[in-house]
């Protein structure tokens, strides 16, 4: 624990009440020069009470924003840790909490108790009602489709070589904006496993970092390969459905080898009639 960080933090406004407490937590186990932070978002989420999606969004802002750093990553039950700093420099910069001197005497335009309807001493009239009246209140966002989103790309980057693993927030901002771009979340995780499988023997100069891997889109050409050999895979089957197609058409001997499930994908794909699968002695 250092007081000096959680002094620092205390005395600096963060923006909300979530971030300020998320931070303050954060402090509490840095060291002086805002180091050695070693603590999961479950940790983080289990000691502050928030939601786990609270939790996360605040962390990656506060590395986009420069305030918290990854300096490293550590071993742990479920996986890896990551460490975090807190950028003292970048905390000292934020508007402090205390409270400005306040100048004595009267204003030109007098600050007012209530939301006012009426003109003040400048001519501006006041706002037809207050800013907490239910009609200005905007519909909170729904926070189901962001905590699923979240959950997938987690998944898929944790399928990515744990011992290669680099700046997890720009990881997780690339993997939901090649999601955002219409890459099925299956596709983009059955990439990385191969990526993972092709890569497996490789020696640490010729491996990726996840961050660079992510950014450069090197995804791209094993979701482009995974297309192609479905759409291989599926001409193969409708060649090899034509071909059954006509030993039952033409009741040939071979329909003996033909099974069940072969037969009701070839009446449901409309290439043979219920006629000419009973005549061939089959069943559907």
């Amino acid at each position: 624990m250092s007081w000096r960080v959680a002094n620092t933090c205390a005395e600096r406004k963060f923006g909300s009440a979530t971030r300020k407490q998320i931070i303050m937590f954060l402090a509490d186990k840095a060291s002086d020069d805002g180091s050695g932070i070693w603590c999961s978002k479950g940790t983080i989420q289990r000691h502050t009470e928030l939601g786990e999606t609270t939790v996360k969004r605040a962390v990656r802002a506060f590395l986009k924003e420069g305030i918290l750093v990854e300096t490293g990553a550590r071993a742990c039950k479920n996986g890896f840790t990551v460490v975090y700093r807190i950028d003292l420099t970048k905390v000292e910069a934020l508007e402090p909490t205390l409270e400005p001197e306040i100048e004595t005497g009267s204003t030109v335009a007098p600050v007012q108790s209530g939301p006012g309807t009426g003109a003040t001493v400048a001519g501006v009239p006041g706002p037809p009602r207050p800013p907490n009246h239910p009609k200005t209140i905007l519909k909170p966002p729904t926070r189901r489709r962001e905590a699923v989103a979240d959950e997938d790309a987690e998944k898929i980057l944790a399928a990515y070589p744990p011992d290669r693993l680099r700046g997890t927030a720009a990881c997780l901002a690339q993997v939901e904006e090649a999601m955002k771009e219409g890459i099925a979340q299956e596709d983009l995780l059955q990439a990385v496993q191969a990526y993972a499988t092709d890569s497996a023997g490789f020696t640490r100069s010729k491996v990726c970092f996840s961050d660079n891997w992510f950014q450069s889109r090197r995804w791209l050409a094993y979701v482009e390969k995974q297309a192609e050999d479905r759409e291989k895979t599926a001409a193969l089957q409708a060649d090899h459905h034509a071909r059954l197609a006509c030993w039952i058409s033409d009741r040939s001997p071979m329909c003996k080898h033909i099974t069940g499930t072969q037969v009701t994908a070839l009446f449901a794909s409309k290439l043979v009639t219920e006629a000419q699968i009973q005549a061939a002695g089959l069943r559907s």
